[in-house]
């Protein structure tokens, strides 16, 4: 059984931080690029921050680029994103998953996408 579980989320005021966690299992991988997506009510699930495999490279939307942050620790197989500065723009749910093609670059395509979390919940006051 694969899984991956996002943690961190909650209600912050405007200009705040959070940061995210998905704990993966019953796979390893280490060897996929993982994402987070967000999604509003409403709206489409958006792509966020990508990062590659070994963690080398990685990729934010322009509406997030400067304020979040995408890590990984494969040691024990989690990804993480750092929010800073947040807008009320940012209240979504926000998922984490995996991609297990081998791209140089993290692909932005939710439909490259195999792995999904469950979502986490961020709400931005102002």
């Amino acid at each position: 059984q694969v899984q991956l579980v996002e943690s961190g989320g909650g209600l912050v005021q405007a200009g705040g931080s959070l940061r995210l966690s998905c704990g993966a299992s019953g796979r390893t991988f280490s060897y996929d690029t993982m994402g987070w997506f967000r999604q509003a009510p409403g709206k489409e699930r958006e792509f966020v921050a990508g990062i590659s495999r070994s963690g080398g490279t990685t990729s934010h939307a322009d509406s997030v680029k400067g304020r979040f942050t995408i890590s990984r620790d494969n040691a024990k197989n989690t990804v993480y994103l750092q929010m800073n500065s947040l807008k009320p723009e940012d209240t979504a749910v926000y998922y984490c998953a995996a991609d297990p093609s081998a791209s140089y670059y993290p692909r932005q395509n939710r439909n490259d996408y195999v792995y999904w979390g469950q979502g986490t919940q961020v709400t931005v006051s102002s």
